[in-house]
């Protein structure tokens, strides 16, 4: 008998410079989605004209917003001034925004990490500010710190009673890793708030069901520390888990 499918998940990158322009996804990413999601990846780049979002939803079981070295521009949510101390990335926006769309009108599970998390909020209408990101949230200067360093500061998170984090992990609270240079201000219509920061009550991740199937988001990192953290294979976990049900 031959072996059931394993689902197909996008994993989104980024425009960034390597020598050259080049299409990014950190491999940190990947292996989780293969090795705990049990998951198949198909890298989609972030270039809207190599994108064809029909097909594209027809094709995928499920699609993961990576975290970038870019923000969101503001443009895309009404938003004034710049975007933080971060680059922008146009095209990252467009097809972070117009896939994860399609994907959720048709049912198919969504997922996003870090920038991930900004970009569904503004799917949902929300917004996003730099103020709310505070010294034990804004780790950024990408260009002046050795990069693993970045990473070495946790802070606590609180997961809300009934969640679907605290469910999957059986905690309420959890160490994690943030990096980040824009926080959610509003939050977007439909989305519930499923972790806020112990320090200062900034969200840190957001749940919806909109359309019969998963939308799920994180502020932090759980690809950084998977190998040794509950939480964050339990996040993994989750995405395979939605992989399957639809």
């Amino acid at each position: 008998m031959a072996e059931a499918r394993k689902p197909l998940i996008g994993v989104l990158c980024c425009n960034e410079m390597v020598q050259r322009p080049a299409q990014v996804a950190a491999s940190r990413f990947v292996a989780p989605l293969a090795r705990v999601s049990d998951a198949c990846v198909l890298l989609v780049p972030a270039i809207a004209a190599a994108c064809d979002t029909q097909a594209l939803t027809g094709y995928l079981d499920g699609l993961l917003l990576t975290g970038s070295r870019s923000n969101v521009a503001p443009d895309r949510y009404g938003g004034v001034g710049d975007a933080g101390d971060g680059t922008l990335d146009p095209d990252r926006d467009e097809v972070a925004l117009t896939l994860a769309g399609a994907m959720i009108e048709a049912g198919k599970p969504v997922f996003g990490i870090c920038r991930g998390m900004q970009e569904i909020n503004v799917l949902f209408g929300g917004t996003l500010s730099g103020d709310n990101c505070c010294g034990r949230h804004l780790r950024g200067g990408w260009d002046d710190t050795d990069y693993a360093t970045l990473f070495d500061h946790r802070h606590d998170v609180r997961l809300i009673e009934g969640g679907m984090l605290a469910q999957a992990t059986g905690e309420r609270r959890l160490s994690v890793h943030s990096v980040h240079e824009q926080a959610i201000e509003r939050l977007g219509g439909g989305l519930t708030v499923e972790a806020l920061s112990s320090d200062d009550g900034v969200i840190e991740a957001v749940a919806a069901r909109p359309c019969g199937a998963d939308v799920l988001a994180v502020q932090w990192h759980p690809e950084w520390d998977v190998d040794t953290s509950d939480g964050s294979r339990a996040f993994f976990a989750l995405i395979g888990r939605a992989l399957r049900d639809g």
